[in-house]
Order: C-alpha cells, then structure tokens, then sequence
C-alpha cells in the first residue's frame, strides 16, 4: 500500500512539474534571466508549491502519526553550516547553467529528453562523487 501511494504521489509531483513547465530548460532559464528575456510565470509555480507544502505541513503536524509509516523521519541537523550554504551554492549554479533541477529532469527522463538523460547521469555521478569525498574525509 505504501508503494502505491508513492507512485501516486510521484506522478502527481511530475505531472504538476510537467504541466508548469518546469521540465523546460529553456523557459526555467528564462525565468532566471531578469536582465534579458525574462518570463515571471515560474514564480507562480513556486509560490502555489509554497501555499500547498505551507499547508500540506500545517495538516501533517496536526497529527501524532503519518498515515503510512510509524512516525515522521526529520533531519537529525538543523544548523546553517558550511556543508548546506555550499550544497545550495551548487544546486543553485547547476540549477542556473542547466535549467534542470532534480525535481524537473526526472519528469523530462520519464519523457525522453535526451538533455535530461544527460543531465541526470551527470547528477548521478556529482552524487558518488561526493560520497566519495565525504567519506574520505570523515576518515580525518
């Protein structure tokens, strides 16, 4: 049961994701050109992402338990450290040079476009890389 609501959940995720465009390189870039041919409309998109998640946690938090799983599962850090001001720094540069952030390439792989293929292989590999060096580093 618990699969079935993720699956469903994820197809509501890409195809919202899908029908505002945010699985278009260009027009989310656009969007990031203020100085040029800038297209505000993605700033509805993540303002209504903004209404829905505000509301999605108000309702969550009122319950004791989460309907599928025995308890909520939040992040054990909740500190602004080096390590997440640098995460976001790339996310946000990749996210610009792109167009495509994880939440967007993985609805444009499911529909065949070969950036996205591109792109998340490339992801794939930034996050063994980084595996990789977080682990070579807590060895110090």
């Amino acid at each position: 049961m618990r699969l079935f609501f993720a699956l469903l959940a994820g197809l509501l995720f890409g195809s919202g994701i899908a029908l505002s465009g945010m699985i278009n390189p260009a027009k989310v870039l656009n969007f990031f050109d203020v100085a040029g041919s800038w297209d505000p409309s993605l700033a509805f998109v993540m303002g209504g992402a903004v209404i829905v998640t505000f509301i999605g946690y108000r309702l969550a938090w009122r319950r004791k338990t989460p309907f599928l799983a025995d308890g909520f599962q939040l992040p054990a850090a909740n500190s602004i450290d080096c390590q997440l001001l640098a995460g976001s720094a790339i996310f946000g540069i990749g996210w610009g040079i792109a167009g495509f952030c994880p939440g967007g390439s993985l609805p444009a792989l499911g529909l065949w476009q070969g950036d996205a293929v591109l792109f998340v292989m490339a992801m794939i590999g930034g996050i063994l890389v980084a595996r990789s060096v977080k682990t070579r580093l807590s060895r110090f």
